[in-house]
């Protein structure tokens, strides 16, 4: 049986559906993310966009990263939650922020990005991937 995940903003006016298991799940240190999410990394994970629906209206920000491409975030215009987002170099792809799903059996990030920009007292799971 496929699993389905429900991502939503505080306020529930957008949701969005992931149907199955996510291709990538990410925590990433950059301070572009840290700024976004509000905190000291985001935590992402990818579904190939015909697996998700999407319902509400969303606000559009988009912004070139340390890699040279873009990703527009999605958030919500009521109560300002970034809940998905679609990046440039994979258009295939729906990343949603692992927050929103409220489900705190979602596994853990697989890899772990960006970690020279990581704070000193955060922790990458174990065996997960590791980039500078």
């Amino acid at each position: 049986m496929t699993k389905t995940h429900v991502a939503t903003c505080p306020c529930g006016q957008i949701r969005v559906v992931c149907e199955g298991d996510p291709v990538r799940i990410s925590m990433c240190h950059c301070l572009e993310c840290q700024k976004r999410s509000g905190s000291t990394y985001a935590v992402q994970a990818r579904w190939p966009a015909a697996q998700v629906t999407i319902s509400g209206t969303a606000t559009k920000f988009s912004r070139v990263g340390d890699e040279g491409t873009k990703a527009t975030f999605h958030f919500c215009p009521i109560c300002g939650a970034t809940v998905y987002y679609r990046m440039e170099a994979v258009p295939d792809m729906v990343a949603v922020a692992v927050g929103n799903l409220a489900d705190p059996d979602f596994p853990a990030p697989r890899i772990s990005v960006y970690g020279e920009r990581r704070h000193s007292w955060v922790s990458i799971p174990d065996g997960a991937e590791q980039y500078d």
